[in-house]
């Protein structure tokens, strides 16, 4: 069986034009009575976890999928619970939320919680994340805090995702082409998607926004841009 496909968001996810991209999801993962899980971990560390997840749960009911559950992963204790990964390895739709990266990360990393992540995506599930959640999936994870990377859960070699893209997140490109010469920036737009395809490597915009790609050994001045409906190229791992 082909492997799910990957949704990442540039974030101010639930609400607006990101109806385009998550409606999308749900058709991916099966329709409206596929089973969502929506991870809050990211929030937890400002003890958001709670009225995010219920903001996930709401969206999501509000797109019309009739089961949405908000599955309380908020360290690695919880990470390791077996009810709780049960629950995600069970999902059709599996989506982090936004919040901080680095937390969301190592909260995951190495954790039955992730095995039943790549598990449920290995038969079919769509693996989905905005902002923090986007940006772990890459196989380098910005510290928005700090002035270095480190390394992320490794889904998209060579790849780094800048969220926020149209605010904030352009302003990082020029210190993260300092740090990684040889990967490529991603940026996406808020209220901005995109999906991996059923063609490998082959990407769909969907939203508000643009995605821009920088590409290695061109200068930032001239990067990429996708708007909703295009298709971009962009190395999974196998």
């Amino acid at each position: 069986m082909q492997p799910g496909p990957i949704l990442l968001a540039g974030g101010s996810e639930f609400g607006g034009q990101m109806a385009a991209p998550d409606r999308r999801g749900i058709e991916l993962a099966g329709g409206l009575d596929a089973p969502v899980a929506v991870i809050p971990t990211a929030a937890a560390p400002d003890n958001n976890h709670r009225r995010a997840g219920e903001n996930g749960r709401r969206w999501f009911t509000s797109l019309g999928a009739t089961n949405v559950q908000v599955v309380p992963l908020v360290d690695r204790d919880s990470a390791a619970d077996e009810t709780l990964v049960e629950q995600i390895r069970e999902a059709k739709l599996v989506y982090l939320l936004g919040g901080f990266p680095g937390y969301l990360c190592e909260t995951l990393r190495d954790t039955p919680a992730w095995t039943a992540m790549l598990a449920a995506r290995a038969e079919g599930a769509v693996l989905a994340g905005s902002s923090a959640g986007a940006m772990v999936l890459c196989q380098h994870l910005n510290d928005p805090h700090g002035q270095g990377t480190t390394a992320g859960l490794g889904l998209i070699p060579d790849a780094i995702v800048l969220p926020h893209h149209n605010t904030f997140g352009q302003g990082w490109a020029d210190r993260l082409r300092g740090l990684l010469p040889n990967a490529t920036l991603v940026g996406i737009d808020e209220e901005t998607a995109m999906i991996s395809g059923e063609a490998a490597h082959v990407w769909r915009v969907y939203g508000a926004g643009d995605v821009t790609l920088y590409l290695p050994g061109q200068p930032l001045s001239h990067p990429q841009r996708y708007l909703a409906g295009q298709e971009l190229r962009l190395q999974l791992s196998d």
